[in-house]
């Protein structure tokens, strides 16, 4: 398979002090993969290396050890990023332009004609949620927030195979929020491959196929992230819900199982169980005493939880 995105002990030192004699190391040995089509989070807390692994990624600077290639070329192929987008955490674009002027600005360095540019940035535009009103507004009267907006605008004026999105919803109202999670997977339907780094942990669990989280500059997990959610000696546990019957009513029967825990529902109880061999004594108790199945499902751990755990090592 070739990945979109493949990463190769991939090391960035940053050099610091009067001298320039220190080394403080940023990214340590990095190997990642991410498959075409998905939307992968990057995760970690602020120091991790999130930002230096992207703009190293954009060559906006250079690695001091390791490879990386973007859709099979190395990052150093200028022709490749023709093929690629990127919003930055800190959007800085000239601002005295307006934010159509400045698309306009982007569509013709891709070779765009006239008609072709003016349709795709007033769809863009449309897309990201400004209003048409503020189109022709010079950027340095924009807010964080619509600023913002226009970043992941230019980011998708070439309709990029990859797109690499820094914080994407830094800035951003609640609304603003659910119109560029919108956006955000629609680009995956239509094939696009979305790198995203974001504090942001509940957009991580609404959008992404694939995660991978910092720790120091280290690599701390990777994977499938419902995998990784079900990936803790806790989350071997059951959740067993029942209808029509009360916590009083079955909880003396239930003590007998080591670990078990009984919650009180509107409609009847939840039991959580640590170990699958119990499950069928639970179902046994709840339907002698009136209760009806709704479901079972293991326990999960939330991200917030994983993210802690692996952050903080």
């Amino acid at each position: 398979m070739e990945y979109a995105v493949e990463i190769k002990n991939l090391s960035k030192d940053y050099e610091t002090g009067f001298w320039k004699k220190k080394r403080v190391r940023a990214l340590d040995d990095l190997t990642l993969n991410v498959r075409p089509g998905q939307i992968f989070g990057f995760l970690g807390g602020n120091g991790a290396g999130k930002t230096t692994t992207i703009k190293t990624l954009m060559r906006l600077q250079f690695p001091t050890a390791g490879t990386a290639t973007i859709l099979g070329h190395d990052i150093s192929d200028v022709q490749m990023h023709r093929r690629i987008g990127y919003c930055p955490e800190n959007p800085y674009f000239y601002d005295y332009l307006t934010a159509r002027e400045l698309m306009e600005y982007f569509g013709e360095l891709f070779g765009y004609d006239p008609t072709t540019r003016k349709k795709k940035c007033e769809d863009l535009l449309t897309a990201v949620g400004l209003q048409e009103k503020d189109w022709k507004r010079q950027l340095r009267k924009y807010s964080k927030g619509m600023l913002q907006r226009v970043g992941l605008a230019q980011s998708l004026i070439n309709d990029p195979e990859v797109v690499f999105m820094d914080e994407p919803m830094s800035g951003l109202d609640p609304v603003g929020r659910l119109e560029v999670r919108e956006l955000i997977a629609g680009l995956r339907d239509k094939g696009t491959t979305v790198f995203m780094s974001t504090h942001i942990l509940s957009d991580i669990e609404a959008l992404c196929d694939e995660v991978a989280i910092l720790r120091n500059g280290k690599l701390a997990a990777s994977g499938n992230l419902q995998e990784l959610l079900l990936q803790s000696e806790q989350n071997r546990a059951l959740e067993v819900n029942v209808q029509g019957v009360s916590a009083d009513a079955i909880r003396e029967q239930i003590e007998f199982i080591a670990g078990a825990v009984i919650s009180p529902k509107p409609s009847g109880v939840s039991i959580q169980i640590l170990d699958e061999s119990d499950l069928a004594a639970v179902l046994e108790i709840s339907r002698n005493s009136g209760g009806k199945l709704v479901s079972v499902h293991p326990v999960k751990q939330s991200l917030e939880e994983l993210f802690v755990k692996e952050t903080e090592g």
